[in-house]
């Protein structure tokens, strides 16, 4: 089929669903005339209200000595929810409206009934269990845990990584925190699809290789709401470039090939060279794993969800002639067909009843939606049913008032969709109240009153009942909202810590770096001056600094000792750690060329005074301990007696890694290795300012335990980076391990074995973190940024 049939093709299917929707909206308009809404859903409510709206009691005075707290306290909430006996119909609740929402299920199954309550039990074990430990969901190492459960950690590290390139990538003026809720709500979305596709009777591996599958996908579909949905709706491409983006999807769909590049010439040509390289790879993803059977329809819902986004895109709020039927249909479509999408996007076959189901349930959705947003919206300029009628309801008695559209919907669905279930009808309406309650929270009450005044004018006496329900119904609320602003909060949070976490290093860096140099002393240049100058060629390149800024760190923020006298203690640990760095790049030993960005010390010199500028470097880190004079004689003594053992144990380190080339090593012996090469000195760097403080024994232990693991998961990382990275980004050469015949996790685990062993040491380095009694928001984004760092 040529492009001019596939274009004629994909248009007329668009058609075929264009015409449907207009199908229902026009039966929704004419409920609308009738205000049929109006009676029904009063009887609804007079019924509902009997369960949610709950008169005073003696009993339930007493109990709100325990005051509700608010749902941004997550942890709270939960614990509140099971002390008031409320946690199992609260989840019940939640559970059921996604069955009913993102898996097109009817809730008068007794089937469904079965799946809701054993999910429920499920998460309510994890909810209790973490609210009890404090642990937040969500977090890098959690999603790993629970990967692991399932033998797709492979699956996760990718994801994880690929989720944080995509928020790197996130341009100013987009939401990068949205983009990420957003992307992993749909991989969930499309995981909750393939579990519930695959039941209980598929084999371990079965299970693995869907889980594994579903995850690519889900994050492949996930892509294009950051990178089409999002871009496209924001002010970041010019209007040209808009113009040859959308081509560009469009041509995709058709032909179901992503075009090449070509020439852009706008300002974001670095941007879209990034999004279209990553776009293509999750595009060529989907399309390889779907069925033959299938890829037919997926292409075609696909087609229609995008071009009914820009037709509505192509909409200008200063035109004040578009029909209702043109401000609805397009709305229809595009709720529909995401959700339709997330289905077809695992080759499941067509299910007439989910399809008619998630067809009609879409709008309700996306009404919901656009009227939280509509002042959003209004600012930039957005043409949405309430954006449209807040413009232009004075001039045109003809619009639809989209609010009644949306009770209308809802009368719709429980009635006619859903047959009267007494179990989606309390649903339905406990969202919409909820909705409601959450809205006249955000806006305060004054503007909530105006919009309610505009919006719910017609019909006083259900304005009424619907204001008194928001006023006094409790029970309403639910966990996915619970959870998406605390992953919001979440992830602006650890934005700004890591952001925090980077400045902080920026600025110890600096500071650090104006001690570090050793001054001539005035005797012959024959005795020492050849040494001193090589020591400060080797302190002046460019270091990483990381050992005396965590313990800059600990000592002044933790426990609260002077930057004056801890100076010497971080010159000390700086001078250590270059000097394992000179014996380390010898020609006897690793034999390296380049280290920090330049020459290494014995290219530049020789090797004899690279060996003794080591050596003088060791001394003089001793030396720098003795001047510890504002500690007692007694702890400083301890500290150089920890510093001795622990030169110690590194140099049997590095004879163990001399001993051991062109040796098979197991892993037990490289993780021993690595912990007496690497992880001692993470461990000096927090251990020698909890000695200086006087830190009691359980802690000083559980550092060394984080240092340890964090330790294993540098050196991890430096042997992946070894075989993957750049030598111009790392400082260092490349590939000079296998040069050497060197043992690494890479050459005896593998690539994939390498990064899971890495990843195990992340977890437990991150769980010991609730064993230190301290604020360690600073090494938890060390280590992650010991894992994710690419040099």
């Amino acid at each position: 089929m040529n492009a001019e049939l596939r274009s004629t093709a994909a248009d007329e299917c668009y058609h075929i669903a264009e015409r449907k929707a207009a199908q229902y909206f026009t039966l929704l308009n004419e409920q609308v005339k009738e205000k049929a809404y109006v009676p029904i859903l009063t009887e609804d409510f007079q019924s509902w209200k009997q369960k949610h709206i709950h008169h005073p009691t003696f009993l339930s005075m007493f109990s709100r000595i325990k005051k509700k707290p608010s749902q941004k306290d997550y942890h709270n909430y939960i614990q509140y929810l099971k002390y008031t006996g409320k946690l199992d119909d609260y989840l019940d609740r939640s559970i059921s409206y996604l069955f009913l929402r993102d898996l097109g299920k009817t809730l008068d199954s007794a089937d469904t009934q079965v799946k809701i309550r054993n999910t429920v039990e499920n998460l309510k074990t994890q909810l209790l269990h973490s609210t009890t430990t404090r642990d937040e969901p969500f977090t890098m190492a959690g999603l790993y845990r629970k990967a692991q459960k399932e033998n797709i950690e492979s699956a996760m590290i990718w994801v994880l990584n690929k989720i944080k390139t995509v928020s790197d990538n996130i341009p100013d003026g987009m939401d990068a925190e949205n983009a990420q809720r957003k992307l992993m709500k749909i991989i969930a979305g499309v995981l909750m699809h393939v579990i519930e596709e695959m039941g209980d009777n598929v084999s371990p591996n079965e299970r693995r290789r869907r889980l594994d599958e579903a995850i690519r996908l889900g994050y492949s579909y996930g892509l294009t709401y950051p990178f089409i949905d999002d871009l496209l709706d924001a002010n970041i491409l010019s209007l040209e470039e808009s113009k040859q983006y959308a081509s560009m999807i469009r041509t995709a769909l058709i032909t179901g090939n992503v075009p090449t590049l070509g020439k852009w010439t706008g300002k974001n040509k670095d941007l879209i060279t990034f999004i279209h390289s990553e776009l293509k790879e999750a595009f060529e993803y989907i399309k390889e794993h779907q069925q033959e059977e299938t890829i037919t329809m997926f292409f075609e819902q696909s087609y229609v969800f995008f071009h009914s986004q820009e037709v509505d895109r192509e909409k200008e709020l200063y035109i004040s002639t578009y029909t209702n039927e043109e401000l609805y249909v397009s709305v229809i479509l595009k709720s529909a067909f995401s959700r339709l999408i997330a289905r077809s996007v695992i080759s499941v076959p067509e299910d007439e009843g989910f399809d008619e189901r998630t067809f009609l349930y879409g709008i309700y959705n996306q009404l919901a939606d656009d009227f939280a947003d509509m002042y959003e919206d209004l600012r930039n300029g957005a043409v949405t049913p309430y954006t449209y009628y807040l413009k232009y309801h004075k001039q045109r008695s003809d619009l639809i008032n989209p609010f009644e559209l949306y009770w209308t919907v809802i009368s719709n669905l429980i009635h006619n969709v859903y047959k009267s279930d007494p179990k989606t009808s309390d649903i339905i309406l406990n969202r919409a109240i909820n909705g409601l309650k959450r809205y006249k929270e955000k806006m305060g009450l004054e503007k909530y009153q105006e919009v309610m005044d505009l919006f719910a004018s017609g019909h006083p006496d259900f304005n009424s009942l619907i204001q008194r329900m928001v006023r006094k119904a409790d029970d309403v609320d639910f966990f996915d909202k619970l959870l998406r602003d605390h992953m919001i909060s979440n992830l602006r949070n650890e934005r700004k810590e890591r952001e925090d976490f980077l400045n902080t290093i920026k600025t110890i860096r600096n500071e650090i770096n104006a001690i570090l140099p050793i001054s001539k002393k005035e005797t012959s240049p024959l005795m020492s001056e050849s040494i001193v100058e090589a020591a400060n060629f080797s302190l002046e390149a460019d270091g990483k600094r990381l050992r005396p800024i965590v313990t800059w760190v600990m000592g002044i923020y933790q426990y609260g000792l002077t930057k004056s006298a801890i100076l010497p203690l971080l010159k000390s640990l700086e001078y250590m750690h270059t000097a394992s760095l000179i014996f380390d790049d010898l020609p006897a030993q690793d034999n390296a060329s380049t280290r920090r960005g330049r020459a290494t010390l014995h290219q530049v010199y020789n090797a004899a005074i690279a060996e003794l500028t080591g050596l003088f470097l060791t001394q003089k880190a001793i030396e720098e301990q003795t001047t510890l004079d504002q500690f007692d004689a007694k702890t400083v003594l301890s500290l150089i007696q920890y510093s001795a053992r622990l030169t110690e144990d590194m140099c049997n380190g590095q004879a163990m890694d001399l001993n051991s080339k062109g040796k098979p090593l197991t892993l037990e012996q490289l993780n021993i290795l690595s912990f007496y090469k690497t992880g001692k000195a993470f461990e000096a760097s927090l251990v020698m300012p909890a000695i200086l403080a006087k830190a009691k024994n359980a802690e000083v232990k559980a550092l060394k335990k984080y240092a340890k693991h964090a330790g294993i998961a540098f050196q991890i990382k430096d042997d992946l980076l070894d075989v993957e990275g750049n030598t111009d980004i790392l400082g260092k050469s490349a590939g000079i391990d296998a040069d050497n015949n060197n043992s690494t996790f890479v050459s005896v685990l593998g690539r994939e074995a390498a990064r899971k062993a890495m990843w195990e040491h992340y977890c437990i380095g991150t769980e010991v973190l609730g064993e230190i009694p301290r604020d360690t928001t600073f090494l938890k984004h060390l280590l992650n940024y010991m894992v994710n760092r690419d040099h």
